[in-house]
């Protein structure tokens, strides 16, 4: 981000997407949740699309942070080193970070109708992706391009569920059995 203001508008805007939805998320909107004066938001993101834009940007750096772990520390056993790592990293954001979650789903159906949001998507989504790639290559994947989109389609269904859908929320020693089983699975490691 590139300031306090900047911040501070995304995240009232990642605020007002869990809370209202995409069509909550308007630059009035923002300004008074954040307790600026009118016109604030508007100053610093001109169009709809910039504040949209921005305010993906600030999620894309919470979540990072938020999966710091998995995707910048070398793991001893990693298959469950990992597991442990993606159970918390998902712990926290059904959690603490649960708001955050329910926005990026805003985010993400948007993105399905504006090109240039869905182009911002893809390149966050890539932070994700590539590391898992090199971590299941590292680990002895036989196809460690498949598995690694496999393990965050896995991660990103388990939070859907548990944030939008129907079914029970999961425990962290739930998403700790769930986690360590695929990979396994992916690795050839049974009962490991």
């Amino acid at each position: 981000m590139k300031s306090q203001r900047a911040e501070l508008v995304a995240d009232t805007a990642i605020a007002l997407l869990a809370d209202r939805g995409m069509r909550g998320l308007t630059h009035r909107a923002v300004d008074e949740a954040a307790g600026l004066p009118p016109g604030s938001t508007s100053n610093l993101a001109r169009t709809r699309s910039a504040l949209l834009e921005l305010t993906l940007a600030r999620l894309t750096q919470l979540e990072s942070a938020a999966f710091a772990p998995i995707l910048e520390s070398p793991a001893q056993d990693l298959v469950e080193d990992l597991a442990e790592m993606t159970a918390q990293a998902l712990w926290t954001q059904l959690t603490v970070g649960r708001r955050r979650t329910v926005a990026r789903y805003e985010l993400a159906l948007e993105a399905t109708r504006r090109p240039e949001l869905r182009r911002i998507y893809d390149r966050a989504g890539a932070r994700f992706r590539d590391p898992a790639v090199a971590i299941l290559s590292a680990a002895g994947s036989s196809d460690p391009v498949r598995h690694g989109r496999q393990i965050v389609a896995f991660s990103e269904g388990v939070m859907f569920d548990a944030v939008i859908g129907a079914g029970a929320e999961p425990t962290l020693d739930d998403l700790r059995l769930g986690i360590g089983e695929l990979l396994r699975g992916m690795l050839g490691r049974e009962g490991a």
